[in-house]
């Protein structure tokens, strides 16, 4: 990581207070590099020697500020990946698209010379089967997106790649830029899906599995990220004639997976049962649908937490899974081997696991209530199907 510039030796992180950029920050950092994690807010204690900056990517003047004395920025904050974050279409807007904008913009007037961007497997992706796919596949049409924060990724991205090559505006080169796609992230201390999860586990939600026992996806861990994301900043530079520039990268673990086996063992490691039901996509991908439309009617109301959305079916039911090829030859990318043992061993520290508890009247209505929802949702499923059969 040691900078070609000697008067600027400083990386940002855009969301550096989340957990990949704080672990991204963090590696750095031991490299001997001075970081500076840009974010709303830390979401743990900075350690000393790392530079936090509260700020917010949606604003030109304060990304502009954090860029002085900057060589690289990795720009990793974004909004919407899932939950109902997913349906907030205004704040995905601002944060994806304009907040890269400010990005480019505030790396071209400040003189940075690279720019990574943490992008996603679903610019390619939106619910077709992909199998051993690489970097020659187009983008999705952005109006085939199934949800809003894809489309935005893939016009940020496609924002990012394109702005390479770019004249600086002190005069000293160009602008050197290139995105990686990662799979789903995983590892201890993740915040954004895997809590999600082990509270449905924990509530007793996670009765079911869908889609075809056949189907495969991928995953990253947190670390094999950060391995990708220090290369292709490296991979930018004269000394690895600038190869990653204009350049993305598919990253993840190389081992597709079926979605639910890979979680088995985090189910059964927290001491629970792992579920045998399996309900077919379609009726899956209608609940969520459902789900949605009353987010959509009441969510001013109550910002309910949708058990799924259909972008998440798709993306855990479906098989996408692509090659790592050219990061490999390219970046000289290549992951390790993690399981879900440590992750298992997070989560059993904090308590985690099956707790003795009375079945109370609440829990018999609760019960009831998704007993009743789901044959509602399966007959009028049924019904859909018909229909459209005839």
């Amino acid at each position: 990581m040691g900078p070609e510039n000697t008067t600027k030796e400083a990386v940002l992180i855009t969301g550096g207070g989340g957990y990949f950029g704080f672990r991204l920050g963090c590696a750095i950092y031991q490299k001997g590099v001075d970081v500076i994690l840009f974010d709303v807010k830390p979401l743990q204690t900075v350690p000393e020697g790392i530079k936090f900056m509260q700020g917010d990517v949606c604003c030109l003047s304060e990304v502009e500020e954090a860029l002085r004395d900057v060589i690289c920025v990795f720009h990793i904050a974004s909004y919407g990946m899932s939950g109902r974050e997913q349906l907030n279409r205004k704040l995905i807007e601002d944060v994806n698209v304009k907040g890269t904008e400010n990005v480019i913009q505030a790396c071209k007037s400040r003189g940075v010379s690279s720019l990574v961007y943490t992008s996603t497997y679903n610019v390619i992706f939106g619910g077709q089967i992909i199998e051993n796919g690489d970097e020659s596949l187009p983008y999705l049409p952005l109006h085939l997106h199934p949800d809003h924060y894809s489309r935005t990724k893939s016009l940020a991205e496609m924002k990012v790649l394109e702005a390479n090559g770019a004249e600086l505006g002190n005069g000293k080169g160009v602008l050197r830029t290139c995105a990686l796609r990662p799979a789903g992230i995983y590892g201890p201390g993740e915040q954004r899906h895997l809590p999600r999860i082990v509270s449905y586990i924990e509530r007793g939600l996670f009765k079911f599995v869908y889609g075809d026992p056949l189907s495969l996806v991928e995953f990253v861990h947190v670390d094999n990220l950060v391995q990708a994301h220090i290369l292709a900043s490296e991979a930018l530079k004269v000394n690895k004639n600038h190869i990653a520039a204009g350049q993305a990268y598919f990253i993840s673990d190389g081992r597709p997976v079926n979605n639910f086996e890979f979680f088995r063992p985090l189910v059964e490691g927290l001491g629970y049962k792992f579920p045998t039901c399996r309900l077919p996509l379609s009726l899956v991908y209608f609940f969520a649908f459902l789900t949605e439309v009353v987010h959509f009617l009441v969510g001013h109301v109550y910002n309910f937490q949708p058990l799924l959305t259909r972008t998440e079916v798709y993306k855990t039911g479906v098989t996408h899974y692509f090659s790592m090829e050219k990061a490999r030859n390219e970046l000289g990318y290549e992951p390790q081997q993690y399981s879900l043992n440590e992750v298992v061993e997070w989560f059993r520290s904090r308590g985690c696991g099956p707790k003795p508890r009375k079945y109370t009247i609440m829990h018999r209505v609760r019960d009831g209530g998704l007993l009743l929802l789901l044959i509602a949702v399966m007959l009028s499923w049924f019904t859909s199907a018909v229909t459209f059969s005839l």
